[in-house]
């Protein structure tokens, strides 16, 4: 089934630092890779040598696309280094690698199908929280026309462009529901692809489950405990499972919310052997006792939380070993619009320990018994049973 995404889901296992093309300690760099060959090193040479090679014996050489030639000698020379997490980006990909890194773009916030036997395109389902969840647009829906313009399964792509837009403005769908032909008209807006859920329990446990460490997500994660703190939660358990990560800066923030001020929360060694102390900088925003939810598929920045937070005692972490990813990658656009994702440093929690291919233990380590949903509303989650559990016993132990 081909799955067209109107939204661009973050990729798993990625801890990032964002660095542009006006950076001026990495700009010096960027050049070069992309330069005329005109230094003598080995790797300037074999390619200038293949390159006369081709072009003077290669029978279809007026049709060498010279921008395609350069990328694929540059990923070829990035690929060699063997390191699963670097990776060069072209310049017609860059923005939206971004865009997906960043796990949030313009738009209406749709996933879309095929629907073969209807002949048209089918809304796999609205995105939480989208501008078209919020107008009423939901999973089935088989969408005829945009903009009063017909649109066929095989042209998904072309209604999928028109959809798409600038901030602010509006689109019109007519959609297709059982028997029912409605119209909505949907402002388009910045979509979040990974919002912090959040829940509030009977017993007065808050929950918030943080899928991708995206742009904002700090930011929805304080006002969503904001919100449950006004309700009277007592306590608060933090989902990482299947968390891949995401940008670094987001993860700290989150910590800086729980911890107090001043402490090591992340310790980076680079190439040289030079260490880097990052210290919480917020007064403490969080009371109630806390709990981490983590599994194999918790990474990276993941890892960065949660170790942080158990080194520093100030969480209890629920769940099984994490993935161990434990070094960190910086993205570089370079001085022609490509981009270039590479490894810079290893990081280590506060009490100096390895992340990296070993993972962080959890306090109380407990395997899933049963397929679960994901919902903090599944009886049958022992994992996140447990930590109700562990929660409920630090509250207890707060009252004394």
């Amino acid at each position: 089934m081909l799955i067209v995404l109107t939204a661009f889901v973050t990729s798993i296992l990625t801890t990032i630092y964002v660095t542009d093309r006006n950076n001026t300690t990495t700009g010096e760099n960027n050049n070069s890779i992309l330069s005329n060959l005109t230094s003598d090193t080995n790797l300037s040479k074999s390619l200038k040598s293949i390159e006369r090679t081709i072009k003077s014996k290669y029978l279809n050489a007026t049709d060498i696309d010279e921008t395609k030639a350069i990328d694929g000698a540059i990923e070829g020379y990035v690929n060699s280094l063997g390191d699963e997490y670097t990776e060069y980006i072209p310049a017609d990909k860059m923005k939206e690698y971004t865009e997906t890194i960043m796990g949030n773009f313009v738009g209406i916030g749709i996933y879309m199908i095929k629907n073969t036997e209807q002949n048209l395109v089918q809304v796999l389902s609205p995105i939480r929280e989208s501008p078209a969840e919020k107008a009423g647009i939901k999973a089935g829906d088989l969408i005829k026309k945009v903009n009063g313009v017909e649109y066929t399964a095989d042209q998904m792509t072309e209604m999928a462009n028109t959809i798409k837009g600038e901030e602010g403005t509006k689109v019109s769908l007519e959609i297709l529901r059982d028997d029912q032909t409605l119209t909505f008209e949907v402002e388009r807006a910045k979509v979040n692809t990974n919002p912090v859920y959040s829940y509030k329990f009977d017993n007065d446990m808050g929950y918030l489950g943080i899928s991708s460490f995206d742009e904002g997500v700090a930011e929805d994660f304080k006002a969503k405990y904001l919100s449950l703190k006004e309700q009277g939660i007592t306590g608060l358990i933090i989902d990482l499972r299947d968390n891949g990560g995401g940008l670094v800066d987001e993860a700290l923030k989150i910590v800086d919310y729980i911890v107090p001020k001043n402490q090591t929360v992340l310790i980076t060694v680079d190439k040289d052997g030079k260490e880097e102390i990052t210290k919480s900088k917020e007064d403490k925003l969080i009371d109630e006792p806390v709990v981490v939810l983590v599994n194999a598929s918790s990474a990276s920045a993941s890892e960065i939380m949660a170790g942080a937070l158990k080194d520093l005692n100030a969480a209890k972490i629920v769940g099984t070993k994490t993935y161990g990813k434990g070094v960190i990658q910086q993205l570089l656009t370079l001085t022609n619009g490509a981009g270039l994702k590479i490894t810079i440093e290893e990081y280590y929690t506060p009490n100096k320990t390895k992340i990296n291919k070993v993972g962080i233990t959890p306090d109380y380590e407990i395997l899933l018994e049963t397929s679960v949903t994901g919902l903090p509303t599944d009886t049958n989650d022992t994992q996140l049973n447990k930590a109700k559990e562990v929660l409920n016993k630090e509250i207890e132990s707060m009252k004394q």
